[in-house]
């Protein structure tokens, strides 16, 4: 049966999970991040998408994004997917999937939930005891959006203005 296709209106915000297969490491070096970070960052301009707040763990990710067209998010994360999954396998000199099957989404309604998500995302590294306080981890979006962090990867949400 055909896989139906994925709802991601344009300028609703959605939340994105994608979870490593088996719960495996997604993530294990320094390398890794900053390519995936960078395919985000390109992939997200080439396609439209507005990323709200992120955070790269190491077997999962999080993603609050709102779309600029219709459909663009599932553009934006089979490019990364197939970008990634490319890079992790030659890096580490393996085969198959990295990813538990098709990312999660959830679309947000900005004005009552919105604010929680950007919260959830970014405080997800101190629910895993990975840190203290999250302004310790570099790999999410709150030194960006909580102390003003220079970025051209995020983009505020009206609402969160």
């Amino acid at each position: 049966m055909a896989r139906l296709p994925r709802i991601s209106p344009s300028g609703i915000p959605v939340h994105l999970i994608q979870r490593g297969n088996n719960r495996q490491v997604c993530f294990a070096a320094l390398e890794d991040y900053i390519a995936y970070i960078g395919w985000l960052k390109d992939y997200s301009k080439k396609y439209s998408v507005a990323i709200h707040a992120w955070v790269l763990m190491t077997n999962h990710i999080h993603i609050l994004c709102a779309p600029l067209e219709d459909g663009a998010v599932s553009k934006m994360m089979q490019s990364i997917g197939r970008r990634y999954v490319q890079y992790f396998n030659h890096q580490y000199k393996r085969s198959g999937t990295l990813w538990e099957g098709r990312y999660k989404s959830c679309l947000i309604e900005a004005e009552n939930y919105l604010i929680g998500v950007y919260r959830y995302i970014e405080l997800n590294p101190v629910r895993a005891n990975m840190v203290t306080d999250p302004s310790e981890y570099q790999w999410s979006s709150y030194q960006i959006n909580a102390l003003g962090k220079l970025s051209e990867l995020c983009t505020p949400h009206a609402e969160y203005l």
